[in-house]
């Protein structure tokens, strides 16, 4: 199995089959696309186990702004008694429960540049990247916010060739710039809007809103997805 991070911009990640009380319920968590469901439903064919299959995805961690995930195709009967169990079409889909609510909206698919293989999830959810950290900022509201995207925000985007920058701040609005290979791309603005916005507004609350001022249309890929 694999750990991979992604989220609704184009991640490649691998899907692969494991030996690894199922409670079914009629509430879709993480959507499937026919693509995907088709090449999913071919892995877990190839499988020559004697026991029905499902696909189980879980939420495993998060990589900067993003969560990271794991999918595998299990027998079906190692469903915990509190996972999410439903069906897309012929496939069996197992969410742990842990991973349900980070899930719950989420598309499984494939990526829109067919060279790059593998599958994606399109998640609206973000992680709070800031969870359980704690974070001494000093000075200014502008002194803060600036020591906060040099040691958080930006370590955080950099494993996705991204960085992030203050524009200007306007009594409690930043506005930031969205650089490297957030720039160009059309789902750098959920990632402000759902990673950045929340780890500024929660670590400064002199900051009440945070507004992408990019110029996305002059990134070397502008509005890729």
């Amino acid at each position: 199995m694999s750990d991979v991070a992604s989220s609704d911009s184009v991640v490649v990640m691998s899907l692969e089959t494991t030996t690894a009380e199922r409670t079914d319920t009629d509430e879709v968590v993480l959507d499937i696309t026919e693509e995907a469901l088709s090449k999913v439903i071919d892995v877990r064919d190839a499988d020559d186990s004697s026991e029905p299959l499902a696909l189980r995805v879980a939420v495993t961690g998060i990589q900067g702004v993003e969560y990271s995930y794991e999918l595998s195709v299990d027998p079906v009967s190692e469903a915990a008694d509190d996972d999410a169990v439903y069906s897309v079409g012929d496939l069996v889909v197992v969410v742990p429960a842990d991973s349900i609510d980070k899930l719950t909206g989420a598309t499984l698919d494939l990526p829109s540049n067919p060279v790059q293989g593998g599958l994606v999830i399109r998640n609206p959810n973000r992680p709070n990247p800031l969870e359980g950290m704690t974070i001494e900022l000093t000075g200014t509201v502008e002194e803060k916010l600036a020591q906060l995207l040099t040691h958080r925000i930006n370590p955080a985007l950099e494993s996705h060739g991204g960085s992030a920058e203050l524009l200007r701040l306007e009594e409690s609005t930043a506005y930031i710039l969205m650089g490297g290979g957030c720039q160009g791309c059309a789902m750098s603005a959920a990632t402000l809007r759902e990673g950045i916005t929340v780890m500024i507004t929660e670590a400064i609350p002199e900051i009440t809103e945070v507004i992408d001022a990019t110029d996305h249309a002059e990134g070397e890929n502008p509005y890729f997805e």
